[in-house]
C-alpha cells in the first residue's frame, strides 16, 4: 500500500505510529536520529516521511532533514510532528516544503487523514510529472505477419517476468517500441520507463548521466538509474557503452546499488534492465570492446526484432497506423492508400526499416494534397527496389545483358519481390501476377527460386549451386 519512514527520537512514539500505520496496511521503517534517517532514505526513498522536528543527539534537526529531502527527493512528502509546536515552527516547516504539520499529542484519525491525503497528492504529482516527460515513442505493436506474431509471442512471455532482455536487430526495426511494450504490459507499468542511448552520450559524461553526482555547489543530482527506480531502464545501443562504465553497470546489476559521482552514500535501486543493439556483441567481445560477463548478465532472454524486409505483409497496416498517428499528433491529413501505393510500398527497399517507413509517410503527408487517396506516384522513386541509373529507369545490371538473360533476371527479381510481399504465400502471389499456381511453381523451379523460413517468415531466395536452364 505504501512505504512510510517514521523518524522520532522517542522510541515509544515512533513504535506507536508504526503500529497504527501497519494496522492500516502500510509498511514502515523506523529511525531514531538523523544519520539513520538519511541512511534509510539513501538506501531506498520511502513513499512518505513522518518527521519529528526535534531530534536529540543528532547532526541534523527536522528542518535540516526536510530541506535535504526536498532537494534530493522532491516527490517524497514530509509530514512534520512536534511536541513543542507553535505557529512559527509550523509556518517554517510548510515554507520549507512540508506537506503538513501535526502537533503532539496527535489525534490518530487526524494523522491518518493527513497521511492518506499526502500519499494521494504524491501519487498524482508523480503521474503528472511522468506524463509531462514521457517519450512520444509508442508501445503499440502493429502487424500480423508470421515474423511479427513470433516476435509478439516472445514479448508476451517476458512481460510478467523480471528477467533481463536483450533485443537485437537492425537500426530502425522497432527495438525501443518492443521494450516499451514489455514495460506497458508488465507489473512495473506504473513506474518510469527511462531510455538511455549509449551512442549519444559523451564517454566522459556517461557515469554522471547514469549514476548522478554530488557537489557542494549544486547538491545532489539524481542520475538515470535513480530516475528509473521501480521501473525499467532501457539501454539502447549498449555496445557503445565505454568499458569503464560497463564494469560499474555490471556491479549495479549484481548489487542493485551504487554511489553517485562525488558521493559516499550507497543508493539502492530496484529496476529491470532491457538492452538493445544492432551490433554483433560476440564479435565486440572478441575485439575487446565489450565485457563478456556483462553480456551474459544482460542476455538472459535474447529476442530478435525482425527487419521490415522479413515482414513486408505488415507494411500497409503500419503505413495506415502512421497516417492515423500523424493526423492525431501533428494534424497532418488523414488520407487513404490506394492499392497501387500499398503494392509499391511493399516492394520498396527499406534499409532504415520501420523508422524509414514512418519518415516516408510523414513526408508524403506534408508535401502532398490535403485530401484524396495517396497515389503510387507520390512515393519517392529513389526508395524503390532496384537501382535506376538512367532516365528510363532501367538498371545498368539489366541494360548490359542479352534479352534472354535480362528477362530471366527480371522475372527472378520480380517474382521474389512479389513472394516476399505476400509473406511467402504462393497462392496469393499467383493470383496477383495472373498465373495458375502450378504454372508459377514451374516458373519458380526454372528460375531456381525457393522459399525458406527466416525469423518466423517465409521468404524467397535463389537456390545456390544450381545451374540455370
Amino acid at each position: 500500500m505504501g512505504d512510510i519512514l517514521v523518524v522520532d527520537d522517542e522510541k515509544d512514539i515512533r513504535e506507536l505510529i508504526a503500529d497504527i500505520l501497519q494496522d492500516e496496511g502500510y509498511t514502515t521503517r523506523l529511525a531514531g536520529d538523523s544519520d539513520s534517517c538519511m541512511r534509510e532514505i539513501n538506501r531506498e526513498p520511502p513513499d512518505l516521511i513522518i518527521l519529528d522536528i526535534w531530534l536529540k543527539d543528532s547532526r541534523m534537526d527536522g528542518i535540516d532533514i526536510l530541506k535535504t529531502t526536498r532537494r534530493d527527493n522532491p516527490d517524497v512528502p514530509v509530514v512534520i510532528i512536534s511536541g513543542h509546536g507553535n505557529i512559527e515552527i509550523a509556518v517554517a516547516a510548510v515554507k520549507q516544503g512540508a506537506y503538513d504539520f501535526i502537533e503532539k499529542p496527535f489525534n490518530i484519525d487526524q494523522l491518518l487523514v493527513v497521511i492518506n491525503r499526502a500519499m494521494e497528492t504524491s501519487r498524482l504529482r508523480r503521474e503528472n510529472a511522468q506524463l509531462k516527460h514521457s517519450d512520444i515513442t509508442s508501445s503499440v505493436m502493429i502487424g500480423s505477419s508470421p515474423a511479427f506474431r513470433a516476435l509478439k509471442s516472445q514479448l508476451d512471455k517476458v512481460t510478467r517476468t523480471n528477467g533481463r532482455v536483450m533485443l537485437t536487430g537492425p537500426a530502425g526495426a522497432g527495438k525501443e517500441v518492443a521494450a516499451r511494450y514489455i514495460h506497458a504490459n508488465s507489473d512495473r507499468a506504473k513506474y518510469p520507463f527511462i531510455s538511455v542511448n549509449a551512442a549519444t552520450i559523451e564517454p566522459d559524461r556517461m557515469e554522471e548521466v547514469l549514476f548522478g553526482r554530488e557537489t557542494l555547489e549544486r547538491g545532489t543530482e539524481p542520475g538515470l538509474l535513480e530516475q528509473a527506480h521501480g521501473g525499467i531502464l532501457f539501454f539502447d545501443e549498449v555496445a557503445d557503452m565505454p568499458l569503464g562504465t560497463q564494469s560499474k553497470i555490471l556491479r549495479v546489476l549484481v548489487e542493485q546499488q551504487f554511489q553517485r559521482v562525488g558521493g559516499a552514500d550507497k543508493v539502492r535501486v530496484d529496476l529491470r534492465v532491457i538492452s538493445a543493439t544492432n551490433k554483433d556483441l560476440q564479435e565486440e567481445i572478441r575485439q575487446g570492446r565489450f565485457r563478456e560477463e556483462l553480456y551474459h548478465r544482460l542476455n538472459v532472454v535474447p529476442i530478435q526484432v525482425p527487419s521490415l524486409e522479413t515482414r513486408r505483409e505488415d507494411i500497409p497496416e503500419l503505413a495506415r497506423h502512421f497516417i492515423a498517428e500523424l493526423n492525431r499528433t501533428q494534424g497532418l491529413p488523414l488520407r487513404e492508400l490506394t492499392p497501387d501505393a500499398e503494392a509499391l510500398l511493399q516492394t520498396m527497399r527499406w534499409p532504415g526499416n520501420v523508422r524509414q517507413l514512418r519518415n516516408v509517410i510523414e513526408r508524403v503527408l506534408i508535401l502532398g494534397p490535403d485530401s484524396g487517396p495517396i497515389e503510387a506516384r507520390e512515393l519517392p522513386e529513389n526508395d524503390v527496389g532496384g537501382d535506376s541509373e538512367n532516365g528510363f529507369g532501367l538498371p545498368a545490371s539489366l541494360a548490359t545483358l542479352p534479352l534472354r538473360e535480362a528477362r530471366e533476371m527480371f522475372e527472378r527479381e520480380y517474382l521474389m519481390t512479389q513472394i516476399n510481399r505476400f509473406g511467402g504465400n504462393i497462392s496469393r502471389t499467383a493470383s496477383f501476377v495472373g498465373m495458375e499456381r502450378s504454372a508459377l511453381h514451374r516458373k519458380l523451379k526454372s528460375l531456381n527460386i525457393v522459399t525458406t523460413t527466416k525469423s518466423g517468415a517465409r521468404i524467397a531466395t535463389v537456390q545456390e549451386g544450381v545451374e540455370n536452364g
